[in-house]
């Protein structure tokens, strides 16, 4: 076990969605509110960041090359050297108080991706799959803020959460897509634990969840029982992904918003990056197949 290390000190706003690129040693990860991505390269230090015309709230790798990505109102390809955002699938342009929020990768190069409410209090959001063939499914709905999703091992159990009203919820996933069972998987409270927020599942697969406003992550075995809690030195906790060259990296997204200025100074690591070696490693990561 290792301590949690500041990896680069930078007040993001929302840092989220960390992705590990293996064929380049690198970490991507976004700040939805300065409309930023960051790259970091942990062996060497190097640092990259590119600002956007518009919020890029997740991204994926391709597998035919660069990155796509979930931008306010739907999927899109993302090229980092001419900050250049291409739309493909459109989503909820009508709903101009949604936006999306968290996505990942699932095993079969499917994209889930949802959406949540600006002002964090109507259930309006919906969690999306965008298949390989760029076709748009609604999988679930009545969300405040979506996040998540993560994937079993096996890839027949999915994990997604509604911020707000503080549950992670497991689902079947089925080889085609489709979802059954939706079950509490296990519930926060916030004032005690902060809020759910992005996640990921080890090699052992256990999942890991980052608490925004909990100041932590914990480890649940698939029965919902902790394993494992491990503090940061920040309140808001956004995100966490496996990566290094034998996966065996956390590395921790976290947000610096709404934070009054005294806050800021009791935490000033607040939107940093950070990266812990838990002692088990991770999975590689999966590539968008359209």
């Amino acid at each position: 076990m290792s301590e949690v290390t500041c990896i680069w000190q930078i007040p993001a706003q929302l840092g989220e969605g960390p992705l590990w690129a293996a064929q380049e040693n690198a970490l991507y990860w976004v700040d939805i509110l300065n409309r930023q991505v960051h790259r970091l390269e942990p062996a060497s230090g190097q640092k990259r960041s590119w600002t956007f015309s518009e919020p890029i709230t997740s991204l994926a790798l391709r597998q035919s090359g660069g990155f796509v990505g979930t931008v306010t109102h739907g999927f899109a390809a993302i090229d980092l050297d001419s900050r250049t955002i291409e739309p493909l699938v459109p989503v909820e342009t009508d709903l101009p108080d949604n936006r999306f929020n968290d996505g990942k990768v699932d095993g079969y190069g499917r994209y889930w991706a949802g959406t949540m409410n600006r002002q964090e209090k109507e259930a309006s959001g919906t969690l999306y799959r965008l298949d390989p063939d760029l076709s748009l499914h609604t999988v679930d709905e009545e969300y405040i803020i979506t996040n998540g999703p993560a994937f079993s091992l096996d890839g027949t159990t999915m994990y997604h959460n509604d911020s707000v009203k503080g549950f992670v919820y497991a689902f079947d996933l089925q080889d085609d897509g489709t979802v059954r069972g939706k079950r509490p998987f296990t519930q926060l409270t916030f004032a005690k634990d902060g809020a759910p927020d992005g996640m990921t599942v080890d090699s052992e697969n256990c999942l890991w969840l980052a608490h925004y406003g909990g100041a932590r992550l914990t480890r649940f075995a698939p029965t919902g029982e902790i394993l494992e809690v491990v503090p940061l030195p920040v309140p808001n906790v956004t995100s966490c992904t496996f990566g290094g060259p034998n996966l065996d990296t956390l590395y921790i997204t976290t947000a610096a918003q709404n934070m009054s200025a005294a806050e800021l100074e009791k935490y000033p690591l607040s939107g940093s990056l950070f990266a812990y070696q838990p002692g088990v490693k991770g999975l590689p990561t999966p590539q968008f197949a359209g």
